[in-house]
């Protein structure tokens, strides 16, 4: 497996699903930084279960510790470990299917990639409960992204098809009558970036922020600025046109997302991430018994949302977050001692 992430803000993410507990280690965090645990606990907040109607009933409180790397508040420049211990695990369900994949998950090929040792309950190391150590990171790094002015946040524009915020509640009400999911799109935007972060042509910021994102569960599609819609744009419509604005260059439109060359331009960096449907469903579907080698009809049972994009806010921030504060330490944007 591979569990790591950066080249020098490390972040290497640890626990399973079902396990005693998941985390995340930060190696590489400058000493002098003062942690602000609130707004980690405020990030896990936004994307723990058991918060309503449209989020699994898992009861989860995601409190979490901190066991090395902070002393009087401070970061010392040794490695953050950050842990949240499992509360609400229910493995029954997971045991009495070992041998049937669901369909849309990752039960089938990590079942033959891994041998048959894959950890099952709960999807293991391929459940989106792993992410929150994926936040507690980010929660860090959007920390250290502040001392240099840049912020970073993102919103749902979709779901479902709907694009009405009055709507999209309906929509998930609706699927999960009907037994089924949806997914959706969300936006996630970075503002106040210096001009220049990325490292072509292989560590281009654009394919980086595409790398962290899609290690996102679920994630089926990221773009950047105008993305395929550029496809079906003449050049002239396409190109950002630069002009000054209080003695500064900046672009009257910014259909590259703010992102030139694998650079950033200094514009806003938008990207949208697309999640397909949670593959959990209360119908009826086909599928194998790797025991008997036949086919099958599966009834899933558990606790699952039956929409990604509620929970999911956090988790974009939290990936544009970690690798924007990497390529600003690797172009020494942000001190070593604060």
């Amino acid at each position: 497996m591979s569990n790591s992430f950066g080249k020098i803000f490390q972040v290497t993410s640890f626990g399973e699903s079902h396990g005693p507990s998941i985390g995340v280690v930060i190696d590489g965090c400058p000493a002098g930084l003062k942690i602000d645990i609130d707004a980690i606990a405020q990030d896990l907040d936004r994307r723990k279960p058991g918060q309503g109607a449209h989020t699994t009933p898992r009861n989860e409180t995601d409190a979490f510790e901190i066991l090395s790397g902070i002393h009087n508040g401070l970061t010392t420049g040794a490695p953050l470990c950050l842990v949240i211990w499992n509360e609400d695990v229910d493995s029954s369900e997971y045991d009495k299917r070992r041998f049937t994949p669901r369909p849309g998950h990752a039960d089938y090929t990590a079942h033959i990639k891994y041998g048959g040792f894959e950890d099952y309950r709960g999807g293991g190391r391929f459940s989106a409960r792993i992410t929150a150590g994926f936040v507690m990171a980010g929660a860090v790094a959007k920390q250290l992204l502040q001392t240099i002015g840049v912020a970073i946040a993102a919103r749902i524009v979709e779901i479902g098809g709907v694009t009405d915020p009055d709507k999209m509640n309906l929509r998930i009400e609706e699927a999960l009558k009907e037994g089924d999911t949806v997914g959706g799109v969300i936006e996630g935007s970075a503002l106040g970036l210096p001009v220049g972060l990325g490292e072509p042509v292989f560590d281009n910021l654009d394919g980086e922020l595409a790398k962290a994102l899609f290690a996102l569960p679920a994630v089926k599609g990221v773009e950047f600025g105008s993305g395929f819609d550029a496809a079906r744009l003449m050049g002239s419509q396409n190109n950002d046109a630069f002009t000054f604005e209080n003695e500064k260059i900046i672009s009257k439109t910014n259909n590259a997302g703010g992102i030139l060359g694998g650079l950033s331009s200094g514009m806003p960096l938008i990207a949208r991430v697309s999640f397909k449907p949670i593959a959990s469903i209360s119908k009826s579907q086909e599928t194998i018994d790797l025991k008997t080698g036949k086919q099958i009809t599966l009834e899933t049972k558990g606790r699952f949302d039956p929409c990604p994009i509620p929970r999911a806010l956090p988790l974009v921030e939290a990936m544009m977050a970690i690798v924007l504060c990497d390529f600003s330490l690797r172009a020494q944007k942000i001190s070593l001692v604060i």
